[in-house]
C-alpha cells in the first residue's frame, strides 16, 4: 500500500508540474515536437480516427450527438484539424520558395507589415491571433511578397508557442533568402489568457527576432519606426 501511495504521489506531482508548465507558457525546443511516425497515416485515416475520438469526448461531456446541430461536429472538427488549422504540421504543405535576382539593386530593408496570424496554443488548443511584421535586407536575391505571408501562415498552422513561432519564421526566412539580415515581430493575443485562468482580455504578447544587420541599433530602430513601435 505504501508503494502504491508513493506512486500516486509521484503521478500527482508530475501532473501538477505538467499543468504548471502549460500555465507558465514555456516551450521545449525550436522544432515543433513531432513523433518519428507522425506521417505514417494518410490524412483520410487521421480524419477518421480524430472524428471517432472527438465523438467520444463529446459523449463524455454529455452532449446529444443525435441532435441535428451536433451530429456532424466530430467530422467537421476532424477535417478542420487536418486540412486547415493544423495543416502546417505536414511538410508537404510547406510553401515552395522561388528566388529572383535583385535586378533593381534595392539594398534597403523590405518590410511586410500586419500579416495576419491565426494559430493555436499547444498547451490548451485555443486560438492565438494577431499580426506578424517581417523584414529583410536582400543579399542579392528576393522572393515574391506573398511568400512572406505564406511562410507566416505555414508555421502558424500548428499547435504553437509564440516564441517558437517567431524563431521558426525567422529561421525559414534566413534559409529561403540566403541572408542573416532578417527581423520578425509578432504581436498576438492568446485565448488561453483571455478566456481561462487569469481571464485578461486587455493584454497582448510581443515577441521579436533580430538577425544580422538588424542587431545594429540604427537598423533595428528604423524597422520598429515603420511599425510605429
Amino acid at each position: 500500500m505504501k508503494q502504491n501511495g508513493t506512486l500516486s504521489n509521484i503521478q500527482s506531482t508530475e501532473m501538477v508540474e505538467v499543468e504548471e508548465i502549460g500555465n507558465d507558457h514555456v516551450f521545449s525546443s525550436i522544432e515543433t515536437p513531432m513523433r518519428a511516425d507522425a506521417f505514417a497515416m494518410d490524412d483520410d485515416l487521421k480524419i477518421e480516427l480524430i472524428e471517432k475520438h472527438f465523438r467520444h469526448i463529446m459523449e463524455i461531456m454529455g452532449l446529444d450527438l443525435t441532435d441535428d446541430s451536433l451530429k456532424g461536429t466530430p467530422k467537421r472538427v476532424a477535417k478542420m484539424y487536418i486540412t486547415e488549422v493544423f495543416s502546417g504540421l505536414d511538410p508537404k504543405n510547406k510553401p515552395a520558395i522561388t528566388l529572383f535576382e535583385n535586378k533593381y539593386k534595392y539594398d534597403q530593408m523590405l518590410v511586410e507589415k500586419d500579416i495576419s496570424v491565426f494559430s493555436n496554443c499547444e498547451h490548451h488548443f485555443v486560438p492565438i491571433y494577431g499580426k506578424a511584421h517581417v523584414a529583410y535586407i536582400s543579399s542579392g536575391k528576393v522572393i515574391g511578397l506573398s511568400k512572406l505571408n505564406r511562410i507566416v501562415e505555414y508555421f502558424s498552422k500548428r499547435p504553437q508557442v509564440q516564441e517558437r513561432l517567431t524563431v521558426q519564421i525567422a529561421n525559414e526566412l534566413k534559409e529561403a533568402l540566403q541572408t542573416e539580415d532578417v527581423a520578425v515581430v509578432i504581436d498576438a493575443q492568446h485565448m488561453c489568457v483571455q478566456s481561462r485562468g487569469i481571464r485578461d482580455s486587455g493584454s497582448s504578447t510581443v515577441t521579436a527576432f533580430y538577425g544580422g544587420k538588424f542587431l545594429e541599433e540604427v537598423t533595428k530602430k528604423e524597422f520598429l519606426s515603420y511599425l510605429g513601435m
